[in-house]
């Protein structure tokens, strides 16, 4: 069994609280508590540093996809400062999920996220 399996879903129910936040201010806050102030966020389709990056590319995902959520689709498996789970990007009407993905995070000693490692298991052609 994985060592601190607490500080782990900790960090990833933060890290969804904020993927799933919608209004500016509110996201904003959100990331802060998430990541770490240089934190970065990294996958095939984006690449930034800082919590104003990251706010970008959640708000580009929200433009991109109204009405989908987050939600986390596997367990939350980590060690040392390190974390995987896998996800997927919910339509809260229909119920599909056109985007499936696993990220890897890393953690300061505080447990802030400082890297996402996203990777893309699913995405609808012309995303």
């Amino acid at each position: 069994m994985p060592a601190h399996t607490d500080r782990y879903g900790h960090a990833v129910a933060l890290y969804f609280a904020a993927w799933n936040t919608r209004e500016p201010d509110a996201l904003a806050r959100a990331v802060a508590t998430a990541w770490s102030p240089q934190g970065g966020y990294t996958d095939p389709l984006a690449e930034v540093r800082g919590h104003e990056g990251i706010v970008a590319v959640i708000s580009a995902a929200h433009a991109k996809f109204p009405g989908f959520v987050f939600r986390l689709n596997s367990s939350v498996e980590g060690h040392h400062d390190t974390a995987r789970f896998s996800w997927e990007l919910v339509n809260e009407a229909a119920g599909s999920a056109p985007v499936a993905g696993s990220d890897v995070i890393t953690l300061d000693t505080e447990g802030r996220i400082t890297a996402v490692l996203g990777f893309l298991d699913r995405l609808p052609a012309g995303a």
